[in-house]
């Protein structure tokens, strides 16, 4: 499910937005997105079903801010990632050297 909420580009641009520039609100966030403020709530339903944003109501306004721990899994694949492809590497560079010779 995170892979596949972080997969569209605006919804991933609001989630950097909240990473970058902390909470805002529903109305913040629509006037910097670009798109109609129905589809930016939509996209904040999808971000916090995922757990990566959280909700505040505050009288009549609803604050997100981002939840960084979510991104755990995603960091914990692409370390895991970066090591399998760095042991490829090291294996491709261990057959060149010794077709070299």
């Amino acid at each position: 499910m995170l892979f596949r909420t972080l997969a569209d580009p605006t919804r991933r641009a609001i989630f950097e937005r909240l990473c970058r520039q902390g909470e805002q609100t529903v109305g913040a966030l629509t006037s910097q997105s670009g798109v109609s403020q129905p589809a930016v709530s939509k996209h904040l339903g999808l971000l916090k079903q995922a757990g990566l944003v959280r909700d505040r109501h505050e009288g009549r306004q609803t604050h997100y801010s981002a939840q960084l721990g979510a991104l755990a899994p995603l960091m914990d694949w692409t370390r895991e990632m970066a090591g399998f492809w760095e042991a490829r590497f090291d294996d491709l560079e261990d057959l060149l050297k010794r077709m070299d010779h």
